[in-house]
This record gives C-alpha cells, sequence and structure tokens, in this order.
C-alpha cells in the first residue's frame, strides 16, 4: 500500500514523499531509524485534512523564556559533568510543555540513534531559532558545548531584555491612543447623534463644524454595520498582505519612516543582527555561515532584505565592514567599529560592543519617546473634546442668544 508522509530531514527541510509499506507503523518505525522525524502518514489518495485543521491549534513555536530556561538547565548539567543523554532526560523529567515535551523527546531519541545534538534540534525545521542549531554545531567541533549554550543563554538573555524594554514602553502610549479612539467613537456615536433631533426642532441655522460633527455621527451610527464589516475586512486583508513577503517587506520599511519611533526600530533591527553574528562568531562558526544566520535572525524585513547582498560580497572575499558599508541599514559608526574588529582580530567582540552600544540608545530614545508621547497625547484628546464640544453647543449659545 502507497503511503504520503511529511517528514523533517536532518538539514531542517520539510518535505513530502510516497512510500510503500504494508503497514503505517512499520513504516513509521523506518523512517525513523533512518534518522528523519515523521510528521504524518496518509494513505494515499485520502483528502489532506490533518495537514489544514490542526494547525489552527498547533503550537508553532516554543516560548523564548521557557527555551532560555531549558538552555540554563542544560548548560548547568553539562558544566556538572553529567553525560549529554543523561542531562536531557532529567530536563525531559521536569518539563510541562506537551509541545516542547514531544519535541524533546524526539531529539532525545535521534541522540540516542547517533544522530549529533545540533543535527536534532534542526530536524524540527522553525520550531527552534536556526541560530541556536549553528550554535551547537559550532560547540560540537569545538569541543566545548557547555560553553556555546551559556553563551546562547547569555543571547537570550539580552534579547528578551531589550524586547521587554521595548514593548513596556510603548504600553502607555497604545493605552492612551486606544481610550482616545473609544471616547471619540462614544462621543460620535452615541452623543452628537442625540443633539441632531434637538436642533431640527429649533430650526436653528447651524455653524459648518456643527453641520460636519452631526453628518459624521448620523452617518456612523446608520451605517455602523457596513462601516463595521468594511473595517474587519480591511483588516484582515491588509494583516494577510503583510504576511506576504513583498508586504511585509514594505510594512517594516514603512515602520523604520515613522517619525521619532522609526529610529528606534532601525536600532534594535541593527542590534539584533550584531549579537547574533557575534554570538556564532566567539562560537567558532565561519564568517559566511555565520552571516547567513544572523540575516535571518533579524526581525525587520526590509533590514533583513538590505544586508542580505553582504553574505554574497563577504563571500566573494570583500571585507565584511566594505560589505557593511554598501547597505542603507548600517550607520557609519557601526562600520567603523567592525573595522576596527577585524583589523585587530576582536570581531566577535567589536560586535558584542556595538549590539551593547544600541541596546542603551533604544533604551535613551525609548524614555525620550515616552516623556513626548504622553502630553502630545494629552494635548490630542484635550483639543478633540474641546471641538466636539464646541461643536454641539455652539448652536445652542447662539439660540440664547437670539431669545435674549
Amino acid at each position: 500500500m502507497q503511503y504520503v508522509c511529511r517528514i523533517g530531514t536532518p538539514d531542517g527541510a520539510i518535505v513530502e514523499e510516497i512510500h510503500r509499506a504494508d503497514d503505517a507503523s512499520i513504516l513509521r518505525r523506518d523512517l525513523q531509524r533512518r534518522g528523519l522525524h515523521v510528521f504524518e502518514i496518509r494513505p494515499r489518495g485520502l483528502p489532506k485534512l490533518s495537514l489544514s485543521l490542526p494547525r489552527l491549534h498547533r503550537k508553532r513555536k516554543i516560548a523564548l523564556r521557557e527555551f532560555m530556561v531549558f538552555n540554563q538547565e542544560m548548560a548547568a548539567l553539562l558544566g556538572a559533568g553529567l553525560p549529554l543523554l543523561q542531562s536531557i532526560e532529567m530536563v525531559l523529567s521536569r518539563l510541562k510543555d506537551p509541545t516542547f515535551r514531544s519535541v524533546l523527546e524526539d531529539v532525545r531519541d535521534r541522540v540516542e540513534s547517533g544522530q549529533e545534538l545540533s543535527t536534532a534540534f534542526a530536524a524540527h525545521g522553525d520550531l527552534f531559532p536556526r541560530l541556536f542549531s549553528s550554535t551547537l554545531k559550532a560547540g560540537e567541533r569545538s569541543g566545548d558545548l557547555e560553553r556555546v549554550i551559556r553563551r546562547f543563554v547569555r543571547y537570550l538573555q539580552l534579547v528578551l531584555e531589550a524586547r521587554k524594554r521595548v514593548v513596556s514602553a510603548l504600553v502607555y502610549p497604545a493605552v492612551l491612543v486606544i481610550l482616545s479612539i473609544a471616547m471619540i467613537i462614544v462621543m460620535t456615536v452615541f452623543v452628537v447623534p442625540q443633539f441632531a433631533q434637538f436642533y431640527d426642532d429649533l430650526e436653528a441655522e447651524l455653524p459648518a463644524i456643527t453641520q460636519v460633527t452631526l453628518a459624521i455621527g448620523v452617518f456612523v451610527r446608520t451605517r455602523w454595520l457596513p462601516l463595521s464589516i468594511l473595517l474587519i475586512g480591511g483588516f484582515f486583508v491588509l494583516r494577510y498582505w503583510s504576511r506576504t513577503q513583498h508586504g511585509r517587506v514594505l510594512v517594516d520599511r514603512a515602520k523604520l519612516r515613522i517619525p521619532v519611533l522609526g529610529p528606534i526600530l532601525h536600532e534594535f533591527a541593527v542590534s539584533e543582527f550584531s549579537r547574533a553574528l557575534a554570538t556564532l562568531l566567539q562560537g567558532g562558526l565561519p564568517l559566511v555561515p555565520s552571516l547567513e544566520i544572523s540575516v535571518s535572525a533579524v526581525g525587520n524585513a526590509y533590514v533583513r532584505e538590505q544586508l542580505t547582498p553582504v553574505i554574497e560580497a563577504v563571500r566573494e572575499g570583500r571585507p565584511l565592514h566594505m560589505a557593511l558599508e554598501k547597505s542603507e541599514v548600517i550607520e557609519d559608526l557601526a562600520v567603523d567599529m567592525v573595522q576596527v574588529g577585524e583589523t585587530t582580530g576582536e570581531l566577535g567582540t567589536m560586535l558584542t560592543s556595538i549590539a551593547d552600544f544600541l541596546d542603551q540608545e533604544v533604551e535613551i530614545r525609548m524614555g525620550r519617546l515616552l516623556s513626548l508621547v504622553e502630553p502630545l497625547m494629552l494635548v490630542f484628546m484635550g483639543i478633540v473634546v474641546a471641538l466636539l464640544l464646541v461643536s454641539v453647543y455652539l448652536p445652542m449659545f447662539s439660540v440664547l442668544g437670539q431669545v435674549k
């Protein structure tokens, strides 16, 4: 009987192949014995339901914080002299996350069958950062797995701290924006239309600002259903488009052009690249593979696109600082520091210094942004409320003046 098999290869690719076997369980064991990770086996000709429905609830990423704790425990156990398999077993005994647990069990089985730890993790594709399996490979080549795991833990700590600072600094402005929008909606939809009938009964001549405000309020209140459908549909269309390669590049490029916030996002992306590259180089990985992985680790798609030609330039023999100088996203100061690192042979250390400097800049800029956003949002909310009140009550004062 023929079966369609969805399998993960040791190099991290996920492919579908057709195999012939008498039984699905026998075929599964045979594929696992060959070092492949089996995601699904189904008889050929059946509808491909299981590939679409489970993805709605399948967890595709391991939480970074839990992944960091796992690496800390592994480094501690390896540093205490425990063998690799025993260390994995001990970590497995305390894991509660079902996704992480099942993946780590598969990693243990692969290592037990003779695979390297880096290959076992790489077989799970994008479930783990690509940087991790490459770091492990560097440690396996150098014979010091504990040291490179500790360096990767430090990398995760710094990335999590930087993300936490950025998110916490943006929470308060986001709350102010949401409250402002909610207040405008309440005033426009519920308060303003109440005055429309009142002014019609008075037959008063309304100022232009009042006419516009009342028209907007009546329109929103009577057309709220199609407006809601349009907004929700537009949101999902924009979300789908922004997840395409071209759309994501354009969206991330637009983010970098936002006043005040754009430079912060730019520096954060360059910091991600510098720290990832420093971690890999200090772990003993060659420059070109380190560049490939570091560029892919950058979260901003536009910065990632601008850094991609650097890989080919370095592969052709050009110094890293000259290749970075041609890109549009690396500042002159960082290029100069990279040149010093290449000259002195301390490129990894210099890249770490660049990342630390940029992280400090991000923190300072975020503080300034927060100090600016709070008064600006309060002023904006005050202006909006004042305009709404003036537009609603101005005709009333005119009528009262005519009565007098």
